[in-house]
């Protein structure tokens, strides 16, 4: 199937247009974050501290009047690259242990009973112990949600390739002599793309709300780099007097997990034969 005519069949449903349009939009606001504001994200002005939106400051200042919006674009760089490092190494990550637990029967009992024993915590509270453990900053936080988000990917990857390794394809390579290694790389993993882009997609989200949280309970990373979920915890005292302050961040984390969840939903349906007719 041609890109442009996956492109076509992805985007015909609106919500899931106007989720990847929105998500654009959060990311080129961020990488050209230093183009659409005049201001130093942590440049303080105490004499305009707590100042409505007006045209000078689109988003109004936080409490130490500095200027929302750019605090806003350049936490996006920070917010967005936690939850892409955590996607990727959850999703490196958890394809090895599910290929490799699903393939080789003698790893499927030892790796999915460490998988179901990570799984049986609440999300949120094992990513405060390990962040508790080795400290707050931003590289622990993506080694902490990594840890926890990886045995949702190895689950899902260990039924695929279950499922996979059965059929009459790999049979006739193992017949005709294709290595291990070679069986892994050339027919079963390129089958395993469809629920490991899904859930790319799925962890993507889960990872800024998890930041955000992580940070909101002050354990995430330090509050001198601006991520959106320091912002909600940083001003969170103010929002009595300045409810902008908190309001603004907050759409930034909702609008972005909000559009990566429909555009996962819209890849789901599209590599799913089941749902794809539907479309």
């Amino acid at each position: 199937m041609q890109v442009p005519l996956i492109l076509r069949k992805l985007f015909r449903r609106r919500i899931v247009l106007g989720a990847a349009i929105a998500l654009a939009l959060v990311v080129l606001v961020s990488i050209f974050a230093s183009l659409l504001t005049g201001f130093d994200p942590n440049e303080t002005a105490v004499s305009e501290r707590l100042s409505r939106p007006s045209a000078l400051h689109m988003f109004g200042t936080d409490e130490l009047g500095r200027d929302l919006f750019s605090r806003i674009a350049f936490g996006g760089r920070y917010s967005l690259t936690i939850a892409l490092l955590t996607a990727l190494g959850s999703i490196v990550c958890g394809t090895l242990l599910g290929l490799f637990a699903g393939f080789f029967r003698r790893l499927d009992a030892p790796v999915m009973r460490v998988v179901d024993a990570m799984m049986s915590f609440p999300d949120i509270l094992l990513a405060i112990a390990l962040v508790g453990i080795l400290g707050p900053s931003m590289l622990n936080v993506v080694f902490a949600l990594v840890l926890v988000y990886t045995p949702r990917v190895a689950r899902v990857v260990r039924a695929s390739t279950l499922v996979v390794r059965e059929l009459l394809f790999v049979e006739a390579a193992r017949a005709v002599g294709v290595s291990t290694l070679g069986i892994l790389w050339r027919h079963i993993l390129p089958n395993l793309l469809s629920p490991i882009l899904v859930q790319a997609s799925f962890i993507f989200a889960y990872a800024i709300l998890a930041e955000a949280a992580l940070s909101f309970l002050g354990v995430g990373v330090p509050p001198e780099i601006p991520t959106w979920g320091t912002m909600v915890a940083g001003s969170q005292q103010y929002a009595h007097q300045a409810l902008w302050i908190v309001l603004f961040p907050g759409l930034a984390i909702i609008l972005t997990a909000l559009s990566l969840q429909l555009l996962g939903d819209g890849i789901r349906d599209l590599l799913d034969p089941r749902l794809r007719k539907s479309m």
